[in-house]
């Protein structure tokens, strides 16, 4: 089974697709489910399990900001209060999500958290491949975090657009997804999404900050 563990709807002011046409895209790309994540809000996932089928998951996410730098809850049920970092990995976990490190170590996103070893071992999974991360290193240094201090791991296409879902993601064969991401149990598959994709993805998120949102 192929999950994307990280794509973005609408919801996000640097998305552009609506729930539903995530969806249909990533079932034609072959995937088992998808984590819709996002940012500072469960909206979008919860638009999109509308559209979930027999066969086919959708997992409930956020991707966070935090004073650190972003986090990504799973698994979520209600939304993700507080801005403090080790708080909002509280309040996931409280209502049975998992907290995972998306990007970490890319240099090109503010917003990315540098991880110490003890940010590790306080979260459940890192993101260990982000379609999005220009430099390999990046995911590189990210694996080898996680490897370090037997962290779970996740990996997801970040998705903004069409072209982007399913790039990435983790294939595994259990029937217990949370349990299989938090073991670390998953192969990770992906490929990095190309500059030209970056570059619109900015034009967008400029733009729409331009139109005061």
């Amino acid at each position: 089974m192929k999950y994307d563990l990280h794509a973005h709807t609408a919801y996000s002011v640097d998305g552009s697709l609506k729930p539903e046409s995530v969806i249909k895209i990533a079932k034609s790309r072959g995937l088992s489910g998808i984590a819709i994540t996002d940012h500072n809000t469960i909206k979008g996932g919860i638009e999109a399990k509308n559209y979930e089928t027999d066969g086919f998951e959708v997992i409930i996410g956020s991707e966070i900001k935090t004073d650190r730098g972003d986090l990504i809850g799973l698994f979520l049920t209600d939304e993700v209060f507080s801005r403090d970092m080790r708080e909002a990995s509280v309040e996931i976990k409280e209502q049975g999500g998992l907290v995972v490190i998306p990007h970490p170590f890319d240099s090109f996103r503010g917003s990315a958290i540098n991880p110490t070893v003890e940010d590790a071992r306080m979260v459940d999974a890192i993101e260990v491949f982000n379609s999005r991360c220009l430099l390999p290193k990046c995911n590189k240094k990210a694996l080898d975090l996680a490897r370090k201090v037997g962290s779970g791991i996740t990996a997801g296409s970040d998705a903004h657009y069409a072209r982007e879902i399913g790039m990435a993601g983790i294939i595994t064969s259990s029937d217990d997804l949370k349990l299989a991401i938090a073991r670390g149990q998953v192969e990770i598959f992906g490929k990095r999404a190309s500059l030209l994709n970056y570059n619109r993805y900015l034009s967008l998120k400029l733009g729409r900050r331009g139109d005061g949102l």
